[in-house]
């Protein structure tokens, strides 16, 4: 069956994000979407028929990574292991601040406010808005069951995400070394999600 108008194959929709993420890292909001279109090895046409702006192609970059942060509360065995599922929410939350293009792309979305105001609303909602609802859907349902008691889950999720980043995502901003290597980001993760679960047991 053939494809709908202005639907692409997975593999360049992989390559559009990926070029757009290092693209907008290295050159920021105002970089040219010839760039990300020669670096996808596609035509422009071809990401605006998919995307439509730029602050759509960010916003399917948010909803890329807060998949892979949230995949781990959606999972079956989340709810046998609600720890484990915290300080893997935890653990990609800090891998972004981290990883080359991470905090980079946080800096692009940062500096888009003043320039393209679009951008940075896109990257809000569909970033660290999305990714905090989706926390707490998973803290109201362990709620529901008994396990946790949150009576505002959204709040408790926004407790969770500014224990986890703390200034870490501040130094980041700023460019400023803070030594987080694996061992330290699994170690904080970990911590973080056994001191908020005993903050909220039953």
């Amino acid at each position: 069956m053939g494809r709908v108008a202005g639907q692409i194959d997975l593999s360049k929709t992989e390559a559009i994000l990926n070029a757009a993420a290092e693209v907008l890292s290295a050159r920021g909001v105002s970089a040219p979407m010839e760039e990300i279109a020669r670096r996808a090895n596609v035509s422009k046409q071809t990401i605006y028929n998919h995307y439509g702006s730029k602050a759509e192609l960010v916003q399917a970059l948010c909803e890329r990574r807060v998949q892979e942060m949230t995949a781990g509360l959606e999972s079956p065995e989340a709810a046998l292991h609600p720890e484990e599922a915290l300080a893997s929410f935890g653990r990609i939350l800090l891998l972004g601040l981290t990883q080359m293009n991470g905090a980079a792309f946080l800096r692009m979305a940062m500096t888009s406010v003043t320039v393209m105001p679009e951008v940075a609303r896109a990257f809000f909602e569909a970033g660290p808005r999305a990714s905090r609802a989706r926390l707490a859907e998973f803290l109201r349902a362990e709620t529901l069951a008994g396990r946790l008691f949150c009576p505002d889950p959204l709040e408790a999720a926004e407790f969770f995400g500014g224990m986890v980043v703390g200034s870490y995502q501040t130094a980041a901003l700023l460019g400023v070394e803070r030594a987080l290597d694996e061992a330290k980001i699994d170690r904080i993760a970990k911590e973080a999600a056994r001191r908020f679960l005993r903050a909220y047991a039953t």
